[in-house]
């Protein structure tokens, strides 16, 4: 289970796309920014992959990477950024293209038809481009493997004399899915050429997270906040399962949950036996939250907030030297950069750590995991169902979902309406068809006629989206039956609406949340 493969991120934005197409194929991966990689841990490495990059090889801010410590020694597939910058480091030629070579193309010829990389690849098959240079001259020791009507050099590998280890480079992205056989050859890559260990499964990542956790923790106490949510719940269980009572959660009413929530989530711990307590800290937020409007400053409110309460939380556990918490995935890739100062697509309440003050260190035991992974792990624990298919939803709560500054009333408005929505979604069947659902209030009224009279009235829109991680998402098509009973009821039944629009933009260039 130790054998891995690493992925060195250069910062393309589908560098989270490659670890997920490595793990489909049972096959541990895990992402490391390109200038901080585990050399210590050389003999569990069995592949490295190079990502993407927005950056040029040829501009003098081009991310540099030691190969010294892996090249020749383990397999290397270099994808775009990763293969050019393989080729100009290595004595091949890079130019700029005439024009950013973006989009489908179709590999017309294989130089070495015979290799492995191209096993079952077919001549004509569709691959993805997004890259502004190109390979014009290989280093003298490497040798065309594949071409496109456009590129000379779409593929490439080391000749068989030149290292240790084979070093393949491409300039596509096989992990997309509209290079149609992009899958297949990572698999040949993986499988066939560096012959990884495909022991990656459920069971396998329950077994070794539960022996991290009891050797990083030790025999200290953690503390965890609970929000009944996928996340929080599976990481509290991989806690409990590796370290029993050291672990106390508790679960924090911050008045930006939805209708009932909190006393839903307090009895559905009931029978898991997690060791939880409730906390009120309704007041705290609302007043941490007084006059401010802009998304960022709500976000980090609410998180100084959070971490007020674990603080007051932690010092009646005078004993807790962990915080545990649910970050996944996609919560680190938009929080964090890999060079420079970070740019952020939007702060997350549970990345970044901690004041040095409150001397707790972080346990995250589904860091790495993407969402529909994380509900993977979920089942294989046993879980129940009405949390693992449970949407996903934002730590901030209402607090994002309320555009403009947030007051109890605005709440209260808010959580009736979403009540509604979620209600008749789940009613209709169309809950578990739906990846994630909420509602938006917005910092508009519109004019309305209720009962002969004029209303100046707020308005709220409905958000639903499919997706499987939560990095891209495509609007769902719910009924528009179904949508205009949902409206019906919402302008009936909550006092402050009398409009609501349907939100059918897709991440990118949309997110998902409105802020």
């Amino acid at each position: 289970m130790d054998k891995r493969v690493i992925i060195l991120d250069f910062g393309s934005q589908y560098t989270q796309l490659i670890a997920r197409r490595v793990r489909e194929l049972n096959i541990r991966s895990e992402v490391y920014p390109y200038n901080k990689y585990p050399v210590e841990d050389e003999d569990k490495i069995q592949a490295v992959i190079l990502s993407g990059s927005p950056f040029s090889v040829l501009e003098p801010d081009a991310l540099p990477v030691d190969l010294t410590p892996f090249l020749g020694k383990k397999p290397v597939l270099g994808i775009c950024y990763g293969a050019q910058y393989l080729a100009h480091t290595l004595g091949g030629q890079v130019k700029r293209s005439e024009k950013r070579e973006y989009g489908k193309a179709k590999l017309a010829s294989f130089a070495l038809a015979s290799d492995p990389f191209v096993k079952q690849v077919d001549t004509g098959s569709q691959v993805w481009m997004s890259h502004g240079d190109t390979i014009f001259d290989l280093p003298e020791t490497f040798e065309v493997l594949a071409s496109t009507h456009d590129i000379p050099v779409a593929a490439f590998k080391a000749k068989a004399e030149t290292y240790d280890a084979p070093v393949y480079g491409i300039q596509f992205h096989p992990e997309v899915t509209h290079s149609i056989q992009g899958k297949q050859m990572l698999e040949n890559f993986l499988i066939d050429i560096a012959d990884c260990d495909q022991t990656w499964t459920a069971d396998s990542f329950i077994e070794s997270t539960i022996a991290d956790i009891k050797k990083k923790v030790g025999e200290d106490q953690v503390l965890m906040a609970l929000s009944g949510g996928v996340d929080s719940t599976v990481a509290a269980v991989l806690l409990h399962r590796a370290i029993g009572d050291q672990l106390s959660c508790f679960f924090v009413d911050n008045g930006l949950l939805r209708k009932n929530e909190y006393e839903e989530v307090l009895a559905s711990y009931k029978d898991m036996q997690l060791n939880i307590q409730g906390v009120d800290a309704k007041e705290e937020f609302y007043s941490a939250l007084a006059g401010v409007s802009d998304p960022e400053g709500k976000r980090k409110a609410i998180g100084k907030t959070f971490i007020d309460v674990f603080e007051r939380v932690s010092k009646e556990n005078s004993k807790v030297k962990w915080l545990g918490q649910g970050t996944i995935y996609p919560d680190v890739i938009e929080s964090i950069s890999v060079s420079g100062p970070a740019v952020t697509i939007k702060s997350h309440h549970n990345v970044g750590g901690l004041p040095d003050y409150m001397r707790l260190e972080l346990v995250e035991p589904l860091r790495m995991l993407f969402k529909d992974e994380v509900r993977v792990v979920g089942r294989a624990l046993d879980i129940k169902s009405s949390i693992i298919d449970r949407h996903p939803f934002p730590g901030p709560g209402l607090g994002i979902r309320i555009l403009g500054d947030v007051t109890p009333e605005k709440v209260r408005i808010l959580q009736e309406a979403d009540h509604i929505y979620i209600g008749k979604l789940k009613s209709s069947g169309y809950y578990n068809e739906v990846w994630q659902a909420g509602t938006i209030l917005l910092p508009i009224h519109s004019v309305g006629v209720m009962g002969d009279e004029r209303s100046y009235e707020q308005v709220v829109a409905l958000r639903a989206v499919n997706s499987s991680d939560g990095m891209t998402a495509e609007w769902s098509k719910i009924p528009y039956e179904l949508l205009a009973e949902i409206s019906t009821d919402i302008i009936n039944n909550v006092k402050g609406i009398n409009r609501v629009v349907y939100d059918i933009s897709t991440k990118p260039p949309s997110t998902i949340e409105w802020e």
